[in-house]
């Protein structure tokens, strides 16, 4: 079990950006900041050069902040919820390590959506402390991802008092402002609210510039500038040192804003040589250290160059305490960019490469991967994916994974076999089903006898259908080809040395069970399952196997043998569950839906009641209709026969909502059947005995008289239990009459109050 992947960038996009030189200190901002921590959301939205993040770093240094603020610094390479929530969740558990431990270990966890599991842990653990801390995300609008925002909105949602959120960006965060304003659960700090006064905006002239301006100057740089605080900074640098700092304002004009030519001429030229080229060709790079700058351009010294840039307040900020780290202001840097695509544009895609192989050589090969995509050297950027497969996987990184593939793809990238395939298995293991579908069209018509064998399988093509036949195929669209694909699996991964073999096998025996040939799915288990090689899954899906293994063996009467199989990993599946709680669903849900049936025979009600309700929240999380329609029949089962009769109702009218909204097979719908059955026949019995109902239903009115209380029609209803249309009107007829009632409506009204539906 692993955690998100580690990164040497992660402490600086945690830390609070230090104080910058010449910062003006705007005491009625802060004061709204403070009163609007009683808000759920702060929002600081404005356009670039406004000073949010100067504005919200100092705030966050203040002393009754700083041990109690957590922060992110966003950029794009974080529009991925795993990646994000990594990010937001680190930075909470520097402050307090219970917070969010349970929430980062659910983000390892394959296949399953941190909005799912992350995000309603971490709830739950604010829910339980009483301390109060803010969690300041800033550069907000470079996140499009819906799934990050639908965690964003969730947690919003139900946020206790113990956290409240700051979002800085350049527009609305993706959020129901409206709703939260109305609710009262909103603060806005906007370009209006930012806007320099005239005595502010004179402090920072003084404060950049060296001298202070005469009061009818200062007015007329303040009227010119609209209080922008980077107009501000750049006209007190343009007459840094000059002498004549009236003639140099009077000379400013509204469309300086722009700033283009205004930048040029009267502050970029007057930097040396040395400052001047490294701010162009590093403009392809959004944050900046020594190191990664002497080895892009080749030389030493830059260091001292960036130190240098900040303490003259030129537009570059450290972005953590140790000044290891820096960034360019972007009004600057787009000027910058411009500039250097201008004057010598194939510099650009060779000072990426460089950055590129600084990162790589730094471990950070997504960072790697992203700098090759944008230098648009995709066979490079393919090549890197095609050998760093475990580096992803290993660390938890599948999702980003992933997204770097199809952007590689998406930008020209020539057909790549081995690479399709770990697309499609990155798929599997970031829960994106219908991009596995995908992947495994792309790459089958690439995939033969040479291409190179994915580690742990003899077979490309193996691993390929394997995949297909497991994830490549909609539940309700199934028919035979998993079977096909599967059986073409097995006989290509031959290697009984190899975990392949066991995961063939695997997949073949789930179509095998989809198609209820429950004993072919046993023989195919058992050779794979007294493999040796088993030991070498993942822990993942060594429990999924053995899950597999232990509801195929129960669906046949092979009790002791299933008993003995959840014996065997019940220690590992503990572990896991206690580790990644929910997260762990699609690992242990078979498991526990075997424990708690096997509890169930023994007469271990309370076990099995245990057992089944963990897999009723298990199904849940992962997404499986099937599983979740089996658990929730079971509890029914349970829960009446421990003579909870409401508690059997509510499980089995859960599970029927369930199997009525999506396709189930006909082994899942014939147990719901037969617990709503003995549920009815219960509530007969009781019906007769108070003299309630004076003739006995039977069981196929019993099912009929249920399946009404739905949207069913009576065509639907005939196909669902398998009898004409015209037998399903035979006993409707039959319903009415026993009930005392005439229309459909009537009888399920009667049926309700008589506790039969």
């Amino acid at each position: 079990m692993t955690g998100p992947p580690s990164s040497p960038l992660l402490s600086v996009k945690h830390a609070v950006p230090p104080p910058r030189p010449a910062a003006v200190r705007r005491k009625r901002l802060h004061d709204g900041l403070r009163a609007a921590r009683e808000a759920r959301l702060c929002a600081v939205v404005a356009p670039a050069g406004w000073g949010k993040t100067t504005l919200l770093a100092q705030w966050a240094r203040e002393p009754e902040q700083r041990l109690c603020t957590a922060w992110v610094s966003l950029d794009r390479s974080d529009d991925e919820p795993v990646r994000f929530w990594a990010y937001a969740l680190t930075a909470l558990s520097a402050l307090d390590a219970t917070v969010s431990a349970r929430a980062l270990a659910a983000l390892s966890a394959p296949a399953v959506d941190p909005v799912t599991v992350a995000v309603p842990t971490l709830l739950n653990d604010l829910a339980a402390i009483s301390a109060q801390y803010v969690l300041v995300l800033d550069d907000v609008h470079v996140l499009h991802d819906r799934q990050v925002w639908e965690g964003l909105e969730f947690l919003l949602e139900y946020l206790p008092p113990s956290l409240r959120v700051v979002m800085a960006g350049r527009a609305d965060p993706a959020l129901p402002l409206a709703r939260l304003r109305a609710r009262g659960q909103l603060a806005e700090i906007r370009a209006d609210d930012l806007r320099f006064t005239l005595e502010e905006s004179a402090d920072l002239f003084a404060a950049v510039g060296g001298s202070r301006l005469p009061p009818a100057s200062a007015a007329q740089l303040w009227e010119r500038t609209e209080g922008w605080a980077a107009g501000l900074q750049l006209a007190a640098l343009s007459v840094r040192g000059s002498g004549e700092p009236e003639a140099a304002v009077s000379r400013l004009r509204g469309d300086d804003r722009h700033i283009l030519d205004y930048l040029a001429t009267e502050v970029l030229d007057r930097l040396d040589p040395a400052q001047l080229d490294l701010l162009v060709r590093m403009s392809v790079l959004r944050r900046l250290s020594g190191p990664l700058c002497d080895a892009v351009l080749g030389r030493s010294g830059s260091a001292g160059i960036l130190r240098n840039l900040e303490q003259a307040s030129l537009f570059v900020a450290a972005l953590d305490p140790a000044r290891r780290w820096y960034r360019c202001h972007s009004l600057l840097r787009d000027v910058l960019r411009r500039e250097l695509e201008a004057t010598d544009p194939d510099a650009v895609p060779l000072l990426l490469g460089r950055a590129a192989d600084w990162y790589a050589a730094e471990g950070r090969t997504d960072e790697a991967v992203r700098l090759l995509i944008a230098a648009r050297d995709i066979a490079r950027a393919m090549a890197l994916l095609r050998s760093s497969q475990a580096w992803f996987f290993e660390s938890g990184a599948a999702a980003v994974y992933l997204r770097l593939g199809e952007e590689a793809v998406a930008a020209g990238g020539p057909p790549d076999a081995e690479v399709y395939v770990m697309l499609a298995y990155a798929a599997v293991l970031s829960g994106r089903f219908d991009r596995v579908r995908h992947w495994c069209d792309a790459a089958d018509p690439f995939v033969g006898d040479r291409t190179p064998p994915v580690d742990g399988w003899r077979s490309a093509r193996a691993l390929l259908l394997t995949m297909r036949a497991a994830y490549g195929h909609e539940e309700g669209d199934r028919s035979s080809a998993d079977l096909v694909e599967g059986a073409r699996a097995v006989q290509l991964e031959a290697d009984a040395g190899r975990p392949g073999y066991v995961l063939a096998r695997a997949a073949l025996a789930s179509a095998y069970m989809r198609a209820g040939r429950y004993e072919d799915a046993v023989a195919l288990l058992t050779d794979a399952w007294q493999r040796p090689s088993r030991a070498l899954l993942p822990t993942p899906a060594l429990l999924q196997t053995a899950g597999l293994v232990a509801l195929n063996r129960l669906q046949v009467g092979d009790v002791e043998v299933a008993k003995e199989v959840c014996d065997e990993v019940s220690a590992t599946a503990d572990a896991v569950e206690g580790a990644w709680g929910e997260a762990a669903a699609s690992s242990v849900t078979w498991l526990r839906l075997v424990q708690g049936r096997l509890a169930r025979s023994r007469g271990d009600l309370i076990l099995a009641r245990s057992r089944l309700r963990g897999a009723v929240r298990l199904a849940d999380v992962w997404g499986r209709d099937l599983e979740l329609v089996r658990a929730l029949s079971s509890l029914a089962e349970v829960e009446l026969a421990a003579g909870d009769r409401r508690g059997a109702r509510e499980a089995a009218t859960r599970a029927r909502e369930v199997a009525d909204a999506a396709p189930i097979r006909p082994l899942a719908a014939a147990e719901l059947q037969a617990v709503e059955t003995r549920l009815g026949r219960g509530a007969v019995r009781a019906a007769r005995r108070l003299g309630r109902l004076h003739e006995d239903l039977t069981d196929r009115e019993l099912s009929v008289l249920q399946a009404l209380s739905g949207p069913a029609t009576q065509r639907d209803i005939s196909a669902a239990l398998f009898l004409s249309v015209n037998t399903v009107k035979g006993y409707t007829k039959s319903l009415y009459r026993k009930l005392g009632t005439s229309s459909r409506r009537d009888a399920v009204e009667r049926g309700r109050a008589l506790g039969l539906v």
